[in-house]
């Protein structure tokens, strides 16, 4: 768990150090930059992590729709909870590289609460999705240019400063980008996160849960006859 995130750290020192020499408004040395673009993709690998499970979390367990009477809505909590394991790993080997060249702020305190808003996000995503997997067998071959879609069109590889505004919107509705964004301001630049937005962003995330849940009930009592 601890070895690919430092692995992947190691990676992007060498690759945006000597060999780019990557800057970042706002962050001094290629080292800096290097867990600017770090984080980025921490994030990413959350919300990819997730997406790739989602289409087959039902489809892949035949048994508990057809042999046994389990609680399906309970499928997506373990694939979270795996998820956000690995990214915890990641936060730590994040927060140790912090540590070492800048030190750590008060506003890292922040850094639960400001991931929080994207879980009951990712819950919706695996409902829908899941779902949906049951019906649509090629669902699952969308997640990889969908993921790739939400990686390019968000600020981990690109600040968002440096988006031309005619398109910076399409950068600001990614669900990526807030958490991104709000994470580099509490660890990079010692700033509390903005606490509107994340308020707004855990609503309309609890209302796309629901959602997503009542989907995903709607669609249940077929699940049996298409398995």
């Amino acid at each position: 768990a601890l070895a690919t995130p430092l692995l992947m750290l190691a990676v992007y020192l060498l690759a945006f150090g000597p060999l780019v020499r990557g800057h970042w408004p706002g962050v001094d040395g290629w080292g800096e930059f290097a867990l600017v673009v770090f984080t980025g993709l921490a994030v990413r690998g959350l919300f990819a992590e997730c997406l790739a499970r989602a289409p087959m979390l039902v489809a892949a367990q035949p048994g508990y729709v057809t042999r046994v009477l389990f609680p399906l809505d309970l499928l997506p909590w373990p694939v979270l909870a795996g998820a956000l394991l690995q990214f915890a790993m990641q936060l730590l080997v994040l927060l140790g590289g912090l540590a070492c060249t800048r030190g750590l702020a008060w506003s890292a305190l922040a850094l639960p609460l400001v991931v929080l808003p994207a879980l009951p996000f990712l819950l919706g995503l695996l409902w829908a999705l899941g779902a949906l997997g049951v019906f649509l067998r090629d669902l699952g071959q969308l997640v990889a240019p969908a993921t790739t879609a939400m990686l390019f069109l968000s600020s981990a590889l690109v600040p968002l400063a440096t988006v031309p505004a005619r398109w910076r919107w399409l950068f600001e509705v990614n669900p990526l980008t807030t958490i991104i964004e709000q994470l580099r301001r509490v660890l990079f630049l010692g700033l509390w996160p903005q606490w509107p937005l994340l308020l707004a962003y855990l609503g309309l995330a609890c209302g796309f849960a629901l959602l997503a849940h009542t989907l995903f009930r709607r669609l249940q009592p077929g699940f049996a006859d298409v398995l």
